[in-house]
């Protein structure tokens, strides 16, 4: 620690951020792509683009004509899930739980679990290829992906912690921190990262403290479970029932054992339209179909509520009566935290605030990107007298060159490759979803490993020009692939898929553009000082240097090597 308390929070503020700093990249970048993870969804599966992008048909229809599907694909199942259509999704999406295989029947059923169907007439939409999706980028930012979950979340929860330090520590030590918003000092080497970093973390400030502090809130119970055990005494069912009122209905669990039929759906969506004063439902849940003890619990459309908690009506599923109404009345402590895990999940929000969330996410990347590539920047002046002798970096700074490399350049190409490998796998193989995160994880296995092995400026360039073609790109492997390319989404109203599609090229043209920047940097003029050493020190190690970096940190040291700026951006 350092004397003083703004220079011990400038030390914890450092380190706090710069340790975690490479994860908590991809949580910000996986978690900002998970605001849009249904149109992302959407676009990975090309067969449901020709779906009409109305949505305006009556719920009762659409879920009568899903039962009539699931009557006869799905006969003998316990449980029949109909998400019903929305502005995100316009087609009606039901699953199923296979039923349990008779004894001596070794033969599995051979059917799908899940469809999408048409909800005007309820017949099969084509058959779509299995993918994660938008979700996959949703776990992935707090449950990470090939380690238990309980272990994923705690090092997610590590991190968020550290970040949280880090947010509060910045405010602290940087006095100015508000001024220098507006101040910017292009090419003034270590000057030019604070100001890009001052001005990437104050422009979304309160957005970066509401969403690392409220994702730390979704999971408090398993980072902090000790009041609820004194509380309950592991009664963990109790205490679910009354922390959480709207987790579960009491529906049957067991068959009666005779057939009955189920009772029209529509009545029931009318009913609980009319007792929700007009909120549609998005979800219908029909538990033991067929069956004398069937229930249908019906889920409220909650897109448009801050709270993430959800309302819903339990009916008998033979005579429609009504037998439970759940989440109308919520615990003052328990409905704050349902506000806390609305804000975090933005599920409340429309398509301008998403947005606006969207380009606050892509504010907390570049925070945690300067900041990374700062340390660096700062760090490499420090071996400037080094460099000058003949030494070499050390490993810790060539490491995290590297690391910088595989965070920042090689994610986004990862990322772009996941949406190009949806496209290029066969639709027909087994375990397709694993196959594009295999491809997810190796390409940027590899972008790291290389970035590693080779920190330098051309290491840049080359991922960036990489992820930057990829992205650009996939406006045109859309429709090259079946699926609706953005003239074609506009004129059909499909303005998710052209989102989606015109997001691509951004992020693809400012990749390239940060690449041809690197590429078209003038070198520094030679020191006077120093005219006899045209070239670099024998045996000294290639300055690795961060995307976008002034040329003022590293001039010193060039100048006082003589060398040109190979190696570095």
């Amino acid at each position: 620690m350092k004397d003083g308390f703004r220079q011990s929070m400038a030390w914890l503020h450092t380190w706090s951020g710069l340790l975690v700093g490479w994860v908590l990249f991809m949580v910000f970048a996986s978690g900002t792509s998970a605001y849009f993870r249904d149109e992302i969804s959407f676009w990975m599966k090309p067969e449901l683009h020709r779906t009409p992008a109305d949505v305006t048909a009556r719920q009762g229809t659409a879920a009568q004509e899903a039962v009539r599907f699931l009557e006869r694909e799905a006969a003998g199942s316990p449980r029949w899930t109909i998400t019903l259509p929305h502005e995100r999704e316009p087609s009606v999406q039901v699953s199923w739980q296979a039923p349990k295989p008779a004894a001596g029947d070794s033969g599995a059923r051979q059917r799908p679990l899940a469809v999408n169907l048409d909800p005007a007439t309820g017949e099969r939409l084509a058959e779509t290829r299995a993918t994660r999706g938008g979700d996959f980028f949703y776990r992935l930012h707090f449950e990470l992906h090939y380690l238990p979950v309980p272990w994923a979340r705690w090092i997610i929860g590590f991190c968020a912690m550290c970040m949280l330090v880090a947010i509060v520590s910045g405010v602290v030590t940087h006095r100015r921190i508000f001024s220098d918003f507006f101040t910017f000092r292009p090419r003034k080497g270590q000057r030019s990262w604070m100001d890009a970093h001052n001005a990437s973390a104050v422009l979304a400030l309160p957005f970066h403290l509401m969403i690392t502090y409220t994702g730390l809130v979704t999971l408090m119970f398993m980072y902090m479970p000790w009041g609820a055990q004194a509380v309950y005494q592991g009664d963990e069912k109790t205490f679910i029932a009354e922390a959480f009122p709207n987790a579960r209905a009491n529906v049957p669990q067991k068959p009666a054992g005779h057939a009955v039929p189920l009772t029209p759906l529509g009545p029931l969506l009318e009913q609980a339209r009319a007792h929700w004063q007009g909120h549609a439902a998005s979800r219908v849940i029909v538990t033991l179909p067929g069956d004398a003890h069937a229930a249908v619990t019906i889920y409220r459309d909650d897109s448009g509520h801050l709270s993430a908690n959800y309302a819903s009506m339990v009916f008998d599923g033979t005579t429609g009566r009504l037998m439970e109404t759940r989440g109308e009345s919520i615990p003052p402590v328990s409905e704050t935290r349902g506000v806390f895990v609305g804000l975090h999940m933005a599920q409340f929000a429309g398509p301008l605030l998403r947005g606006m969330f969207f380009m606050s996410g892509l504010a907390g990347c570049a925070m945690v990107a300067t900041g990374l590539l700062m340390w660096a920047v700062k760090e490499r002046q420090k071996h400037a007298k080094a460099l000058a002798r003949g030494g070499r970096i050390g490993f810790g700074l060539r490491l995290v060159d590297g690391l910088n490399i595989g965070a920042i350049a090689g994610l986004p190409l990862a990322m772009a490759s996941f949406f190009w490998a949806n496209r290029l796998i066969p639709v027909g193989i087994a375990d397709r979803p694993a196959s594009e995160i295999t491809a997810f994880f190796a390409v940027w296995g590899v972008a790291a490993a290389a970035g590693i092995a080779r920190p330098s400026r051309r290491m840049w360039r080359l991922q960036l020009t990489l992820g930057g073609m990829l992205f650009a790109l996939v406006p045109v492997l859309n429709p090259l692939t079946g699926g609706a390319g953005m003239v074609t989404a506009a004129a059909s109203g499909h303005w998710n898929l052209v989102g989606f599609d015109a997001v691509c090229l951004l992020l693809g043209t400012a990749l390239l553009s940060g690449a041809w920047w690197l590429g078209h940097r003038k070198a520094p003029a030679r020191s006077p000082g120093n005219p006899s050493a045209p070239h670099r020190a024998a045996g000294a190690a290639p300055a690795a240097a961060p995307v976008m970096q002034p040329e003022a940190p590293l001039s010193a040291a060039r100048h006082a090597l003589g060398a040109p700026e190979a190696a570095s951006p």
